[in-house]
């Protein structure tokens, strides 16, 4: 069994807390792994949500496919022209940059919990992670 490092919602809070945020009109969520994320960022900045369903690897985080895929379209209104693109974890950074593509036209800053981004939550941990909204593996 590979070692995950444990993580609560308290030290996400926190983390969000502590990061600058930017000023933005919604917030997307890339689902599935960036659903949650998304939504503890949207209720910080008190903004609306949208989630932008992309699928790219398994639950044991092995590629899925050989790029991701787009499993559906969302519509956004003109107004919303400033986003925050949230996911999980982004390790290729293909799914960002497809989400990015879907939303072209707009400012776009990336939030992840770990990984490559404009704004990082945990960029100390190369491990896995034990998300608090999965179950223990």
């Amino acid at each position: 069994m590979t070692h995950k490092v444990a993580l609560d919602f308290l030290e996400i809070r926190r983390r969000l807390r502590q990061c600058t945020l930017p000023d933005v009109d919604r917030v997307v969520g890339i689902g599935s792994g960036g659903i949650v994320p998304a939504a503890l960022t949207a209720y910080e900045l008190e903004r609306p949500l949208t989630i932008l369903s992309i699928n790219f690897r398994a639950l044991d985080n092995r590629p899925r496919y050989e790029q991701p895929q787009l499993l559906s379209e969302i519509k956004l209104a003109a107004k919303d022209q400033r986003l925050l693109l949230v996911d999980d974890v982004s390790v290729s950074g293909k799914t960002l940059a497809l989400a990015k593509q879907m939303l072209a036209g707009r400012h776009i800053t990336t939030l992840v919990m770990k990984g490559e981004a404009d704004i990082v939550l945990f960029p100390e941990i190369d491990e896995c992670v034990q998300w608090p909204w999965q179950e223990a593996v």
